[in-house]
């Protein structure tokens, strides 16, 4: 059975520090930026923790990290979730990441700091920096980590179709050694199964590595996407092949 995640009305009242062995934070830094910060359960100062960087979707906000965390992995990370470059069309409150040159070009600069603040206030991996989103956070999450592969160990996008326009393969040499992760829907509107397969081929012709992998819903994301998506960076961070009892990273040196 499909486990999908149902998420409650948006909330954007400010979120307190959870007193327990694991604490999300938000805050502002001195130039405004809106996020969750998440510290995993039981941190290890001295261990370099993967930074996972979550680009929420339309009508959400930044405290969609809060839901996620908990489904994807409560231990192995740093996470971190800005809040989107404009409100969402829709009315209700949230925000999106509208793919303009000038939204784009926002949501770069709030992704880096973002990843300079994670590294601020905890120990990062430099290399182990993760960037994901769904729907059209996702979309974002794949034109960021197209323009600056150089600064990701891998980038994931549930729902979220490959860039268009603007040249999103310009640094193709750079690109071909970026792993990415793309999960769809196989009833999706937002995202139908004939343009994941034109994204794919396109991916395949340029040399990507890219993996897309399909489920048997709509436009959810389902507890299995995010485990499987736990998965996929752990092998990656550990470079060992993990069965579906193996995505626990203990702490070890970086």
């Amino acid at each position: 059975m499909i486990n999908r995640i149902q998420f409650p009305p948006l909330a954007l009242e400010p979120v307190e520090t959870y007193q327990a062995s694991h604490s999300v934070l938000r805050q502002d830094t001195a130039g405004g930026l809106k996020h969750v910060l998440f510290s995993p359960l039981h941190y290890e100062k001295n261990y370099a923790y993967p930074l996972f960087v979550w680009l929420h979707s339309a009508g959400r906000d930044e405290t969609e990290l809060r839901r996620i965390m908990p489904l994807l992995n409560m231990r192995n990370y740093v996470a971190i979730g800005p809040r989107g470059a404009a409100t969402a069309d829709s009315g209700d409150g949230g925000y999106d990441w509208p793919d303009t040159l000038h939204d784009a070009a926002r949501a770069e600069e709030d992704v880096l700091d973002s990843i300079a603040l994670a590294r601020e206030r905890r120990n990062i991996a430099t290399s182990r920096v993760f960037l994901a989103g769904f729907q059209t956070g996702g979309a974002m999450a794949l034109r960021i980590a197209l323009r600056r592969p150089e600064l990701f160990a891998g980038a994931l996008s549930i729902g979220g179709q490959f860039p268009q326009g603007n040249q999103p393969l310009a640094k193709l040499d750079q690109l071909r050694r970026l792993p990415l992760l793309v999960a769809q829907g196989r009833d999706s509107q937002r995202y139908p199964v004939d343009q994941a397969c034109a994204d794919l081929r396109l991916a395949h012709s340029a040399g990507l590595s890219i993996s897309l992998r399909q489920y048997p819903c709509g436009d959810e994301l389902t507890t299995q996407m995010l485990h499987d998506m736990d998965v996929w960076m752990m092998e990656i961070v550990t470079g060992v092949k993990l069965s579906a009892d193996e995505n626990s990273l203990p702490p070890n040196t970086n």
